[in-house]
């Protein structure tokens, strides 16, 4: 390779560079996909010993990886010799997964190797033997815990502090993204964007998303991100932006109606009175 060629190749990857870092600063924009790995994949394996009919294995993943997944079923009373076994991914089976599985040892064992690289190959795996057991292994990346069920109230022209807290005992995030919900999108807050509006604060398991100067327009959804090598786990966090007559609305309203109670006793006793005075009483 001539030295123009070498210059014009690295030309191109320096201008591709500058192109994707254009693109990562924008201040906003959808949830990012993870991108697929390039490098063989590291394995893993999960194996379940199933004695009734039903079981549900939880699997958290970090990471792409090539997973596989054992199911070893004791059978039924009757134990024939061999039986229909299959795959089925989020309820549907999979193509070619059918196969003739032996009584070995007085079990059933089927095994298949799956390539997770992305968050499209996250979800609910299910071995079935016969259509009469099964075992589901769900694949997921760990999920930031405590939801709140009720918004978080802000004040016009104060700030708010908004926090996610992943678990000490499941994997550190790489990094936290925030979110904000915009109709049927997640846009992403970057804080050099809006630097007088928006701070974000993350150390480890945790991650706080200050917002200032609130203005009633700040209410919605807000989505806290937990960055892992394959996928984004979000969770919600709603807020709500009031004045700080809205908590009083509720206690004007019954000193109204007290002062219209007392006004029209007082009117009553009046024109009764009155009448009384005029009947001489």
């Amino acid at each position: 390779m001539d030295g123009a060629t070498h210059m014009l190749q690295g030309d191109l990857m320096a201008a591709s560079l500058v192109k994707l870092m254009e693109e990562g600063v924008e201040s906003a924009g959808p949830v990012p996909t993870t991108p697929v790995p390039i490098s063989p994949l590291p394995t893993d394996a999960r194996s379940v010993v199933l004695e009734g009919y039903n079981h549900t294995e939880k699997v958290e993943l970090m990471s792409p990886v090539q997973l596989e997944l054992q199911c070893i079923w004791s059978g039924n009373q009757n134990k024939p010799q061999n039986i229909t076994g299959y795959w089925r991914f989020n309820g549907k089976e999979i193509e070619d997964s059918r196969l003739t599985v032996q009584l070995e040892n007085g079990q059933y064992n089927l095994t298949r190797v799956f390539s997770i690289v992305s968050e499209e190959n996250l979800g609910n795996y299910s071995c079935v033997f016969g259509d009469e057991a099964k075992i589901d292994f769900i694949l997921s990346a760990p999920q930031a815990g405590y939801i709140r069920d009720k918004p978080i109230i802000g004040y016009v022209g104060d700030s708010v502090v908004m926090t996610c807290h992943m678990e000490d005992t499941k994997p550190k995030p790489i990094t936290w993204n925030w979110y904000r919900e915009n109709g049927t999108e997640k846009l992403q807050i970057v804080t050099t964007a809006e630097p007088h509006h928006y701070n974000i604060k993350s150390e480890d398991y945790d991650t706080k998303l200050v917002v200032e100067n609130l203005t009633e327009a700040d209410s919605g959804l807000y989505y806290c991100g937990a960055v892992y090598g394959i996928t984004i786990t979000i969770t919600p966090v709603e807020l709500k932006v009031i004045t700080y007559w809205e908590p009083l609305k509720p206690f004007i309203a019954i000193l109204v109606e007290v002062i219209i109670l007392v006004a029209a006793i007082a009117l009553y006793e009046r024109s009764q009175s009155k009448k009384n005075h005029a009947e001489g009483i």
